[in-house]
């Protein structure tokens, strides 16, 4: 059984929030196919066999492999520590920067709003560049360089496109494509590199079939192809070594919500949080799909423990994550168990959530409040009723569905107020 209407509507953007992105959407595109772009085409470096180039030197492999496995677990400590063991023996090159910063970036990724990492991030950014720089400067035809300062300027332009700096956005974008060139003729070596060339051939078409508006700019850049780039990411999930697990979250979305494959999407995102139990973006889709997919016992016990890991003050676990949990206890008190006062509990829960951060216009809040505004209705508590139902009216857009059932109550809300007028 799937939960249509609202797994549809949860993640709804309300009208002028989609006008603001329109707006803006030529830009994030562009920055966005130029990261693709970045990734597709700065990975093929050349067969060397020099230890200079630490890309390709096993040791190191297998150093930042177990870092990354780290990161992805958000155990960051471990990982800064074996990242930093790169620093100390490599002190001039910009790999151990690079991925001392990607600890930076997946401290915001729980929360995209959250601000207090950034300077961190961008500071490890730009000493990768520096050094980057160095090399490059010394020697134009280095390719691991040229990855270096791409890469580098790619994530730096993600981040600024996510905080609305597009003028900064679209010059760290510039110097990302710039950079991309020195690379393009460089033959691919392993299947670890397919991974952009995938990311690059989905979502060129992707975008194309979605956002026609974009076509006249998408000209700039090689077509793709969908087909292919499925078969490539999960030729990286078999056969590849590090970019394994961003594959894997890749195709996880993909096959959730643009493919309308959720049973291989559901696959993935039940293998991730396996893998790595306490990334708490992980475990919180994989509660997401377990919710989209109606298997309520397991979802119950996924969601108590994402709450259990707030309680307890785990790396990344905040109120973002604390909110899809609460409005899915919610769900499965109210729909599994007929426990409409436990459900209220999580309704509430995720409302508070939601405000904690200041996300008063996405589903989880809205519906949460409907729920409780049911509950209250069904409880014959209507002035707190029309308490929830009045903060939707507030928030929701017009054309969402929690809007609409808000405005209905509040007729019903009136003629019950005159009738009350009345019997005094």
């Amino acid at each position: 059984m799937f939960v249509l209407q609202e797994v549809r509507f949860l993640g709804e953007l309300p009208s002028r929030v989609i006008i603001n992105f329109l707006m803006k959407i030529k830009a994030f595109f562009f920055l966005l196919l130029i990261f693709l772009s970045c990734q597709a085409h700065a990975q093929r470096l050349p067969s060397l066999d020099s230890v200079k180039i630490l890309l390709t030197n096993m040791t190191i492999q297998i150093e930042c492999t177990s870092g990354v496995n780290d990161l992805y677990n958000f155990k960051f400590d471990r990982a800064a520590s074996q990242f930093n063991w790169l620093r100390r023996n490599y002190p001039r090159h910009p790999l151990p920067y690079f991925l001392l910063g990607l600890i930076e970036w997946w401290k915001i990724q729980p929360n995209t709003s959250n601000t207090q990492y950034d300077e961190k991030f961008l500071s490890y950014m730009d000493t990768s560049i520096y050094f980057a720089e160095e090399i490059f400067d010394k020697d134009e035809n280095n390719p691991e360089a040229a990855f270096f300062l791409a890469g580098a300027y790619g994530f730096k332009g993600r981040l600024y496109s996510d905080r609305k700096s597009l003028t900064k956005a679209a010059f760290a974008g510039k110097k990302s494509l710039n950079y991309l060139e020195y690379s393009k003729k460089h033959s691919d070596l392993s299947p670890e590199l397919l991974f952009g060339d995938g990311i690059f051939n989905y979502y060129s078409v992707w975008i194309r079939d979605n956002y026609p508006m974009l076509k006249p700019i998408l000209l700039f850049f090689d077509k793709g192809d969908k087909e292919l780039g499925l078969e490539q990411l999960e030729t990286v999930v078999k056969e590849a070594f590090y970019t394994k697990v961003e594959a894997q979250n890749f195709l996880m979305r993909i096959y959730s919500f643009e493919e309308n494959q959720p049973h291989k999407g559901f696959r993935i995102a039940q293998y991730l949080h396996a893998s790595f139990p306490d990334n708490p973006y992980f475990h919180r889709y994989y509660a997401r799909m377990l919710y989209s997919m109606g298997r309520y016992n397991d979802l119950q016990a996924v969601s108590e423990d994402i709450l259990n890991k707030i309680e307890s003050k785990m790396v990344g676990y905040e109120e973002k994550s604390g909110r899809y949990a609460s409005y899915y206890l919610g769900h499965v008190y109210r729909v599994k168990y007929k426990d409409q006062d436990k459900a209220s509990l999580f309704f509430l829960k995720a409302v508070t959530f939601s405000e904690a951060i200041e996300e008063l216009e996405s589903g989880y809040y809205l519906y949460s409040l409907a729920h409780l505004g049911k509950i209250a209705n069904a409880n014959e508590e209507m002035d707190l009723a029309m308490s929830y139902y009045d903060k939707i009216l507030v928030n929701a857009d017009k054309k969402h569905s929690t809007y609409k059932e808000a405005k209905n109550f509040r007729k019903d809300y009136r003629k019950y107020l005159k009738a009350e007028k009345r019997k005094s």
